[in-house]
């Protein structure tokens, strides 16, 4: 029997200001998978994700458990799908408790309370981002590797089945960036599906279930990091040199510039 497929994508074009952003992208996303997008700066890969999230109109179709994504409301959406931006500014200083509360917000109803398990969520996602200890901190003191840590634990405290991200990793040590990315990657083992952008092709590899590939907001490959990461695409695509070695048939371990290699 043919997986259920959660979000699909048809023919999907945006333009702006007669520049063409995205041009006839179209793909399915089951649940329970990771999809990593990658491209150059300036392929349409943010754009994409909005365009998923119901963010930004373009046309074609995004379909979200065969419901148009235009016709879900915004509580629907935010009890099934959370988006993690670059960077999200706000307009007013929380705590990093109050902030990652507001993930269990469409669980509520809209004079309800925070319930005792809704704060055993927060401590528990805080723990998983790092950031125990954290929950009385006032967000306009933390670094941007700190806040962008609390923005993903309030996705996570949103217990949505999809997560959109966007650079999740941007700001973090490289410490942070692989507890992230195992975070993620211990939701998406838990049936949760994750579509996110990531600029290192490396652990785009390491952690996609399956990698799509866009250059000029045009969709170039589609498949297994295996597949899409070879050494002639990422040349064509990147400008770059690469050694890529495979750690199956399906995955690689190692993708580096051909000189350090």
């Amino acid at each position: 029997m043919e997986p259920e497929t959660l979000l699909a994508v048809s023919d999907v074009k945006v333009e702006r200001g007669g520049r063409a952003i995205l041009r006839d992208v179209s793909l399915d996303v089951q649940p329970g998978e990771w999809l990593g997008v990658i491209g150059p700066n300036g392929s349409g890969k943010t754009t994409l994700l909005r365009v998923m999230s119901g963010a930004m109109d373009g046309q074609g179709s995004v379909h979200l458990r065969g419901r148009p994504i235009g016709e879900w409301s915004a509580r629907e959406r935010a009890q099934t799908l959370t988006f993690v931006q670059q960077s999200s500014p706000l307009a007013f200083d929380f705590t990093v408790r109050e902030l990652v509360l507001l993930g269990r917000a469409p669980h509520r109803g809209w004079l309800s309370s925070f319930s005792r398990d809704d704060y055993e969520i927060v401590e528990q996602v805080l723990a998983d981002v790092g950031l125990e200890g954290f929950a009385d901190r006032s967000i306009q003191s933390m670094s941007g590797g700190e806040v962008q840590r609390a923005f993903l634990a309030q996705a996570l405290a949103q217990d949505a089945d999809v997560l959109l991200l966007d650079e999740p990793t941007t700001h973090l040590d490289i410490h942070y960036q692989f507890r992230l990315l195992d975070a993620v990657r211990e939701q998406v083992n838990r049936g949760k599906t994750a579509i996110a952008v990531v600029h290192d092709l490396e652990c785009a590899a390491r952690y996609a279930d399956r990698l799509l590939l866009l250059s000029e907001g045009r969709p170039v490959a589609i498949g297994s990091p295996a597949d899409v990461l070879t050494p002639e695409r990422i040349d064509d695509v990147f400008g770059m040199e690469a050694t890529v070695r495979k750690h199956s048939p399906l995955r690689i371990d190692y993708v580096a510039p051909r000189s350090a290699g």
